[in-house]
């Protein structure tokens, strides 16, 4: 398959249609059904799921049991299933159906000329303006099979439908009230392997009721780490007593993707790909998932498995799901309001408690005037008000060397002065130029040679510097490296920046951090001067100020060097949550990042600073991020200080999500990088 096909990356498309229902007209239903699956099958959908009872009619009561109508509804569903031979999509349709002594409302499973099975309902409503039971029967201890057409076909709750050329692809369906009881059908199906749940609904609409469903279809993707495709009846079903609106949705391990207008004038859908790898990540590494299949394996062992070929698209058929540039900053304000909140509150609270522990000393830290150590300040600041300690038991340090600038310098400064901390200088190139002295380094003889060495001895003595004024001070020294710096190994280890007492940044991403001191700002957490520094402080370019420049050049540049952190936050946001392949992460780049006025961006941020990034930009820092992060940096993560995990996504802490051997090879990872991830 071609790189830009999403089926290549393991996704789904899937669809929660709707149509304008014909009662007890199964031939105008079916034609119906035919057209919405001849557009999608247009659009590469793979999955469509209707309303409850899609060729009969949901409300047509006593009807149900006409023998002229069971007829007619059997005919056209046979012959609905012969006209899907050449149609991508899997079709979840509803149906009434004679079984026995009885008739079963079913969702019917149809692919490309077949019905694969029948899943009947398995609890019926007989409560409020519900009567089933009156007219059908319930499915929930049927296995077996059913006869349509002359043909018999799996019959029960117990079916899962596996595509055998889309990795992932397991349906089971169930019908309306099976997902309002405690223990829904598609709880042990998920136990048994099912990823995609599909729901056939009639539901009739009364206030408040499509805020219990999205309530539900969240909750079921969720706990069941799988998608969940919801369709309800709409136009056209019967207005006697209750009314319809045709509500669709799709959620995904709890994640809306997407919901249609409620209450439509003729057919509708919601579309969205689901995300087949995600989806199995999560089981992977939940354990609790399949302990919980272990404890009910005597109803979940007995599923029974339909094999089929979806042979889905070859081609560039788009993404439709939003792909966050920034998967640790939503772009939806309130969403971001909320984490930010909840990031900067762990942070200090994580603090107070080191704090509290050890006998309340005093904080330690040097402040640069860039992103890190200015959010590490105001954590600290907020964290002595939330002690009733004044704020100049805050020692903070500014440690200028060769490269200094008086911007950042006089960022820290102000900072510090507008905070109410103890602030002091001490300029650390002395004793730099000793040590080089010492050790006979071309920089002592004059020659402009900055090497490694050149740039560790500055970043050495600040810490050494920081570690024997806490000595000195009754204190303890604050780190300020944050999660990206972590994975990229962009830190000098031991004596440097990668050692502290207590690091309230490392579970925090450098894109976040950003957005936390914004927060800081349009919270009013500090008052006027403070974030007026702070709005300095974010306008300023990320550096190490370690490597003296010419007047004229540019300064040093982190992301020169180990890349973009918009791009390197998102590699290790699908490397640490979900161990994506490269290939994969970077086709969810591509749709992230290759347009700057595509899609949304988190409130507040510059128009100005908003970049896109070609193919061959994301397969070169991917390459950089592979290369750093499983073969160079872990040596400095299995060593690290304490702190508090903040994202959900993971932190990389030896003693937390992540644990990693020290003299690994990347090369599989740039193996595969070369060979699926093209240049343009």
């Amino acid at each position: 398959m071609t790189f830009r096909s999403a089926y290549r990356h393991h996704f789904l498309r899937v669809a929660a249609a709707t149509i304008r229902t014909t009662m007890a007209d199964p031939a105008a239903n079916a034609d119906a059904v035919l057209t919405t699956a001849r557009e999608c099958h247009d659009d590469g959908v793979g999955l469509v799921v209707f309303p409850e009872l899609t060729l009969s009619g949901y409300s047509i009561e006593d009807v149900l049991m006409q023998d002229t109508l069971l007829d007619v509804v059997e005919q056209h569903l046979v012959a609905l299933a012969a006209a899907t031979a050449d149609l991508l999509p899997v079709l979840v349709v509803g149906a009434p159906l004679r079984h026995r002594h009885r008739i079963y409302n079913g969702a019917v499973v149809i692919h490309r000329g077949r019905i694969l099975g029948v899943a009947p309902k398995s609890y019926l409503p007989t409560y409020r303006e519900f009567y089933e039971r009156r007219q059908v029967a319930p499915g929930d201890d049927q296995r077996g099979t059913i006869r349509i057409g002359g043909d018999d076909h799996p019959f029960g709750p117990d079916l899962l439908f596996s595509a055998t050329d889309l990795p992932g692809f397991v349906l089971h369906a169930e019908v309306c009230e099976d997902f309002w009881v405690p223990v829904p059908p598609s709880a042990e199906a998920a136990l048994a392997g099912a990823t995609v749940l599909a729901n056939v609904s009639g539901s009739p609409i009364t206030v408040g009721r499509a805020d219990q469903r999205r309530l539900l279809c969240r909750s079921a993707s969720s706990r069941c780490l799988a998608a969940y495709v919801y369709a309800a009846a709409g136009e056209g079903e019967s207005t006697t007593d209750v009314a319809w609106d045709g509500q669709t949705m799709i959620y995904e391990n709890g994640e809306r993707l997407a919901e249609s207008d409620r209450f439509p004038k003729g057919a509708q859908r919601a579309v969205a790909d689901v995300d087949l790898d995600l989806i199995a990540a999560e089981r992977r590494r939940m354990g609790t998932f399949d302990d919980n299949r272990r404890t009910h394996a005597d109803r979940v062992d007995g599923f029974r498995t339909i094999a089929f070929t979806l042979d889905p698209p070859d081609r560039d058929i788009g993404l439709k799901r939003s792909v966050e540039r920034f998967p640790f900053v939503p772009a939806d304000p309130e969403r971001l309001e909320q984490d930010c909140y909840e990031a900067y509150s762990i942070q200090v609270s994580g603090l107070e408690q080191r704090l509290r522990a050890i006998g309340q000393p005093k904080v330690v830290i040097g402040v640069s005037g860039g992103l890190d150590s200015t959010h590490a300040l105001i954590v600290a600041a907020r964290a002595m008000d939330r002690e009733d300690r004044p704020r100049s038991d805050i020692l903070a340090f500014t440690l200028p060397g060769f490269a200094t600038g008086e911007h950042t310098k006089n960022n820290a400064i102000a900072l510090s002065e507008a905070l109410g901390v103890t602030i002091e200088t001490i300029d650390i190139t002395p004793t730099a130029r000793t040590m080089l002295a010492e050790m006979d380094h071309p920089f002592s003889r004059g020659e402009a040679v900055y090497d490694v060495t050149f740039e560790n001895v500055q970043a050495g003595l600040r810490t050494d510097y920081l570690f024997r004024l806490a000595n000195q001070r009754n204190g303890i020294v604050l780190g300020t490296g944050d999660l990206s710096e972590l994975a990229l190994g962009w830190s000098t280890y031991g004596v440097g920046d990668q050692m502290s007492h207590y690091n309230v940044n490392g579970g925090v991403p450098k894109t976040l951090i950003q957005h936390l001191i914004r927060w800081v700002i349009s919270s009013e957490q500090f008052d006027d001067d403070v974030s007026a520094v702070l709005q300095s402080v974010l306008d300023t370019e990320i550096t190490p100020e370690l490597v003296p420049t010419a007047e004229g050049e540019e300064v040093q540049s982190s992301e020169a060097k180990v890349g973009p952190y918009a791009l390197q936050d998102f590699t290790l946001h699908h490397v640490l949550r979900y161990g994506f392949r490269p290939s994969k992460i970077a086709f969810l780049a591509g749709h992230a990042w290759s347009d700057a006025s595509a899609g949304q961006w988190p409130p507040g941020f510059p128009d100005d600073r908003r970049p896109e990034y070609s193919p061959a930009e994301i397969r070169r820092w991917l390459e950089v991020f592979a290369q750093r992060f499983f073969s160079f940096s872990q040596f400095k993560r299995s060593a690290l200080p304490n702190g508090p995990k903040v994202s959900p996504t993971g932190a990389l802490s030896p003693r937390g999500d992540w644990r990693a051997p020290s003299d690994m090879s990347a090369r599989i990872w740039l193996e595969e990088i070369r060979r699926e991830v093209p240049e343009e």
